[in-house]
């Protein structure tokens, strides 16, 4: 049955070439260890060598041998990745006096600050490359690409994750080079000048103010953003209201912006030189539109900032170009899997990531759907009065953004805990105003700008996007217009994952198999329970969850970054109460002890939240009377609570935790990461195990 099914769908079987691919990495990074890599790649061996011996003339055998000859393959290649990007890690914080120059600059004025990336050279004491904040007011225009300045900065190791299935900036950091983070302080010496020619940030410095020079508010930072890729003048505010909108994908430079650009250019070129019958008789306009729209995609993408998700969009939209030419179909699933091939031979770490998972899911989704037969049925042109047509067009946008809704709610929910319901709806209307009214705007308004005729467009322009900003508020601020879940688990996530790509793959009537390993994990994300205890990894923010989805936070004064993260990865909206609020809490200026019920018990937890000296007996005896002590300091060993003792001994061997009362179980960072080589946990976890540590997320 199976040799029957793959020999129907032989043309089919090259689209899991990247999967394959993707599936070696993807264990890399589960397995995190170099016997279990070994372990992998031994297996992947032998399935190769059983496909082989079981039949070279069989469909089977041959699919399984590429499959498990590509998964070897990636598993390989992430790993040799991952061994040529090291570079040094500052071990410890540090605050020093050095020189750099600046290889990249990012302005964020929303958060009044510009990041740059700077380049060490040969300084003994640091990383060669390191990523320092520099506060507004002392960013000098001189600060540029190439530019070799003198600084004082506070730097240190770049953060890993504070919570289990929280963002590890440890991982991107190391595969971006990075050794350090950390902030400017005081005024910045330049040693040496940026060379303008090539100095390209200047240049999208220079037209991301003027776009902001010419809409003001809210209009001018998303037109910044549409025009160079610039996010850093967008307002917390907004940027919020298009993430809950569904609309975040406008902000990110990635495949929607880069083919209006390049399909704008194509047929704008086309076109007018179809108007010269001399032209149109001797050469193939279509090819010389093509050129002309790929040398338009790679600019946009150059002055956009080159980053990854628009280099992938930038290769979409050239081989489609390529396919123009030789006269093929272009908008097919074979192109898709081309790109990500492209991209995962390239920059591997990328199939982890958000925006890899995020934009290829909505490809992937759009194509397989307008490939069925009957949705090509529905939206195929023919001859019908005008609003019959509209009425088709209109339906095709909803049915194509619910699908890209129902592809990206997983990864959404995966990674950020939070996922937008009306975005099919909130599409509808913003992807067409942004295609075809905002961005053809803004480039007639900068071409205009030349001859001083641009002021009307412009004022247009600004129009447009105050509507799509208007939009993004409206829908956001609905009742119900977000759906927040607590961190899932990876097995989960990965059923859901593996069934939308056999359902999207496959055309013959066992793509509908993919349904199954879609329900199992739906319904294992839908009941995961929701930890009860929420531990940083720096044992100072110690959060409570009770059985109405409400916070407590031990620390009130805790910072927007921590309670936003907190809140995320625990799946509660509304905001947190301080722990003192909390109803049976007996808290003072050194500790806290709270009472939690959950699995037909009350729990009793004490958690202390200063640095100040505490009587070791009062300690002792303060401990035997609870079931969990939690504190950022080094508890001595006549601590003994009921249960768990998470100090910071504990803490820095299995970095931050959630703790699942009912089913006692504990989910650690260290379970989530493993020992990578980028993580900084104390290899000794003999105290990890006798504290009955689990790794419960996998």
């Amino acid at each position: 049955m199976i040799e029957n099914q793959l020999e129907k769908e032989r043309d089919q079987l090259a689209l899991w070439v990247p999967v394959a691919l993707g599936f070696g990495i993807a264990c890399w990074f589960n397995l995190a260890n170099s016997a279990w890599w070994l372990a992998f790649i031994s297996l992947c061996g032998g399935l190769c060598l059983i496909a082989v011996m079981t039949g070279r003339d069989r469909r089977a055998a041959r699919a399984l041998f590429w499959f498990a000859l590509l998964a070897a393959t990636g598993c390989a290649l992430i790993w040799l990745r991952s061994g040529s990007v090291a570079a040094p890690v500052l071990e410890r914080p540090l605050v020093t006096t050095f020189n750099a120059e600046i290889e990249r600059i990012e302005p964020l004025l929303a958060r009044d600050m510009v990041r740059l990336t700077l380049r060490t050279g040969d300084n003994p004491e640091l990383p060669p490359r390191v990523r320092v904040n520099v506060p507004l007011e002392n960013a000098v225009p001189a600060l540029q690409d190439g530019a070799l300045i003198q600084l004082r900065a506070r730097l240190m190791p770049p953060a890993m994750p504070a919570l289990p299935g929280a963002y590890d900036f440890s991982e991107r950091a190391w595969f971006q080079g990075l050794g350090a983070t950390g902030q400017a302080l005081g005024e910045i010496t330049i040693l040496r000048p940026a060379d303008p020619v090539f100095a390209l940030s200047r240049y999208r410095q220079m037209l991301s103010a003027h776009v902001q020079s010419q809409m003001s508010g809210a209009a001018g930072a998303i037109g910044a953003t549409l025009a160079t890729g610039d996010r850093g003048a967008i307002d917390e505010a907004d940027a919020e209201a298009m993430r809950r909108s569904g609309l975040a994908h406008l902000l990110s430079i990635s495949g929607l912006h880069v083919t209006a650009v390049v399909g704008a250019v194509y047929l704008l070129i086309l076109k007018t030189l179809a108007l010269s019958p001399p032209l149109a008789l001797r050469f193939r306009l279509p090819i010389v539109a093509a050129a002309g729209a790929a040398l338009a995609a790679v600019a946009y993408t150059l002055m956009t900032g080159a980053q990854v998700p628009t280099i992938r969009a930038c290769v979409a939209a050239l081989l489609v170009l390529v396919a123009l030419i030789m006269g093929r179909s272009a908008i097919t699933l074979r192109m898709v899997a081309a790109g990500a091939l492209f991209v995962l031979v390239f920059w591997p770490e990328s199939l982890v990531g958000p925006s890899f998972q995020l934009s290829f899911a909505a490809v992937t989704a759009i194509i397989a759907l307008h490939e069925h037969p009957r949705i090509k049925a529905l939206v195929m042109l023919r001859e019908e009065s005008l609003l019959r047509r509209a009425g088709r067009f209109i339906l095709a946008l909803f049915l194509t953004g619910l699908v890209v809704e129902i592809a990206l709610m997983p990864i959404a929910l995966y990674h950020f805990h939070k996922a937008g319901l009306y975005g099919a709806l909130a599409n509808i209307i913003a992807i067409p105003l942004t295609t075809f009214v905002i961005m053809p705007l803004e480039a007639l308004a900068l071409v205009l700008d030349s001859i001083g005729l641009g002021a009307p467009i412009w004022w247009l322009c600004e129009q447009a996007l105050s509507s799509l900003i208007a939009l993004a508020h409206f829908v956001s601020s609905r009742p119900g217009a977000v759906t927040m879940l607590p961190t899932m688990k990876v097995i989960a996530f990965a059923l859901v994952l593996l069934g939308g790509l056999w359902l999207c793959l496959w055309r013959e009537r066992w793509r509908y198999w993919g349904l199954a390993p879609v329900l199992v994990g739906t319904l294992m994300i839908a009941t995961t329970r929701a930890p009860d205890i929420y531990i940083t990894g720096d044992g100072r923010h110690v959060a409570i969850r009770n059985e109405s989805g409400e916070l407590a936070m031990l620390r009130s004064r805790s910072g927007d970054f921590i309670r936003d993260m907190i809140r995320e990865n625990a799946g509660v909206e509304g905001e947190s109460q301080a722990l003192e609020d909390w109803p049976g809490a007996d808290c003072n200026g050194d500790s806290c002890l709270a009472t939690v019920r959950a699995g037909g018990r009350d729990w009793r937890l004490l958690a202390t939240r200063s640095g100040h000296y505490i009587p070791a007996l009062s300690l002792s005896a303060a401990c035997r009377r609870a079931d969990i002590v939690v504190s950022d300091r080094r508890l001595p060993e006549s601590c003994q609570p009921r249960w768990l003792k998470v100090d910071r001994n504990l803490l820095s061997q299995v970095g931050g935790m959630t703790i699942d009362l009912e089913n006692q179980q504990i989910s650690t960072t260290l379970g989530w990461t493993g020992r990578h080589i980028w993580t900084r946990y104390r290899s000794d976890d003999g105290d990890a195990k006798n504290a009955g540590v689990k790794r419960a997320n996998q």
